[in-house]
C-alpha cells in the first residue's frame, strides 16, 4: 500500500510496498527505447573499478548497492523492459564533499580512462549517480549543457532503498504540489529555536517567490532530480539573526550567527571550541561558503534512515543550507567561491532523532499578509495536515 500523507502515522513501523526498480525508474524517469544509461560511482581510488575490486571492500556499501541493486537490476531484464540500447557502470575520483566539481576523468570496468564532457556528457541520455558525496550540483549543471536527464541518490542504504526508494512517486508529486501551493508566495519565514532553556531566533526573507518541489518527477531533457525526493524549498533572499547547529564531526553545538543573508560569526554553545572555529576561518576565507543558500521542508511519511538525503524529506522536519544553491535556481555558483574546495551546499537537517538538544518551538510562514505555523516540537501543524486534503 502505498504511503500517502494524510494524517501522521501512530504506528511508527511504517509500511511500503516491496522495492522494484522497474517501477521507480518508470515513474522517476520514464526511459525511453534505445536510450543510453550509465551508472556513476565515487571511489577514492577510481581505478578499484577494474574487476570489480571496490565489491571487495566492506567500507563501500552505497557503491556495492549501486552494483547489486541497480548495476545488477537493469541488467538482468529491467533494461531490457524498457529497450536501453546500454547500462554501463564507470567510477569517478571521490570529491570529499557535498556538491563539489567532479574531476575530469572517470574509469570503465576495463581500466580505460574517459573523460566526463568527451565520453559521457554528450553519449548517455540517462545518468544515475549513487556515491557517498552529493553531485547533484555539478551534474545538474551539466545536464542543462548537454540535455541528459538523471538522478543523484547519495549515502543510499537499505532503509532507503526499502522506503524512499519504494514510495509511489506520482503520489509524492502530488503531495509536494498541494504543499507548495499553500506555501509558495510567501514573504518570510521564522524560527524560534531553543537549547537548554536558551531562546535563539532566525528570520528568511523569501520576497514572495515562487516555491519550489522536489517531487522525483524528472521526464525532460537538462533536468536531475535527488532520491529520496519530497520536499518543498526556497532559496532566501535575506536572513538575520541566529541559529543553533549540531556539529556533525562531534556533536559540539555550535550557534551559527546571521547578518545580511549569510553566516558571518560561529560561536561554541557546547563541546569543543576548535570545530566553531574551523568553520568560523572557512566563512570568514571564502564568505560565499556562510551564504544561507535554501530552507527546505519534508512532505513525505518516512522511517529515518539516518541519512540525510532521506531524513530531510520527512513530514514535520525542515533543513537550511549554506554555500552553493545554483542547482535550487540560486545564484551561489561554483565561480562565486574563492577557493572551489569551499564550493559545497551543506545541508544543515532539524530533526527530532538527529537534533534532540535543539528544541524547535515554531517555525512560522508570513504569507499575504497572514502568519502559518508549520511546525511546532517537530510536528507538523494543522495548516500543512489540511493542505493535503486538497481544494
Amino acid at each position: 500500500m502505498t504511503q500517502a500523507i494524510k494524517t501522521i502515522p501512530k504506528n511508527p513501523a511504517l509500511q511500503f510496498p516491496p522495492f522494484d526498480l522497474e517501477r521507480l525508474l518508470k515513474t522517476t524517469l520514464n526511459p525511453q527505447k534505445k536510450e543510453k544509461l550509465c551508472i556513476l560511482i565515487d571511489l577514492e581510488k577510481p581505478s578499484d573499478i577494474v574487476e570489480y575490486k571496490f565489491l571487495k571492500n566492506a567500507e563501500l556499501p552505497v557503491q556495492k548497492r549501486a552494483y547489486d541493486v541497480f548495476y545488477q537490476g537493469l541488467r538482468q531484464g529491467v533494461m531490457q523492459k524498457f529497450g536501453l540500447d546500454a547500462c554501463d557502470l564507470f567510477a569517478y575520483k571521490a570529491t570529499g564533499g557535498s556538491n563539489l566539481e567532479l574531476p575530469t576523468n572517470l574509469t570503465a570496468p576495463d581500466g580505460t580512462v574517459l573523460e566526463f564532457e568527451k565520453d559521457i556528457y554528450p553519449r548517455y541520455q540517462l545518468i544515475l549517480c549513487i556515491s557517498t558525496y552529493s553531485a547533484t550540483a555539478p551534474l545538474t549543471a551539466a545536464a542543462k549543457r548537454y540535455g541528459f536527464r538523471g538522478a543523484t541518490m547519495h549515502g543510499m542504504n537499505d532503509i532507503i532503498i526499502s522506503s524512499g526508494l519504494a514510495v509511489d512517486y506520482n503520489e509524492v508529486s502530488r503531495c509536494a504540489e498541494l504543499l507548495r501551493k499553500g506555501m509558495t508566495h510567501a514573504t518570510s519565514a521564522e524560527v524560534d529555536f531553543e537549547v537548554k532553556g536558551v531562546p535563539y531566533h532566525l528570520k528568511i526573507d523569501l520576497g514572495e517567490q515562487e516555491a519550489q518541489k522536489s517531487h522525483g518527477i524528472c521526464h525532460d531533457k537538462g533536468d536531475i532530480v535527488n532520491l529520496p525526493a519530497g520536499e518543498v524549498y526556497f532559496v532566501p533572499i535575506d536572513a538575520s539573526g541566529e541559529f543553533p547547529i549540531k556539529f556533525e564531526e562531534d556533536g559540539s553545538l555550535g550557534l551559527m550567527h546571521v547578518s545580511n543573508g549569510r553566516v558571518d560569526k560561529v560561536t561554541t554553545l557546547s563541546g569543543n571550541p576548535e570545530t566553531a572555529k574551523k568553520y568560523q576561518a572557512k566563512f570568514i576565507a571564502d564568505p560565499a561558503a556562510g551564504v544561507l543558500g535554501e530552507l527546505g521542508f519534508g512532505t513525505q511519511v518516512l522511517p529515518y534512515s539516518h541519512a540525510d538525503i532521506q531524513d530531510e524529506k520527512i513530514f514535520g522536519t525542515f533543513h537550511l543550507a549554506t554555500g552553493r544553491n545554483d542547482h535550487l535556481s540560486g545564484s551561489v555558483t561554483k565561480e562565486k567561491f574563492k577557493n572551489l574546495k569551499n564550493a559545497t551546499h551543506e545541508d544543515i537537517l532539524f530533526s527530532s532523532t538527529k537534533t534532540p538538544e535543539i528544541h524547535i518551538k515554531q517555525v512560522r510562514l508570513k504569507r499575504h499578509n497572514q502568519i502559518h505555523t508549520l511546525i511546532e516540537n517537530y510536528a507538523p501543524s494543522h495548516y500543512l495536515l489540511r493542505l493535503l486534503k486538497g481544494p
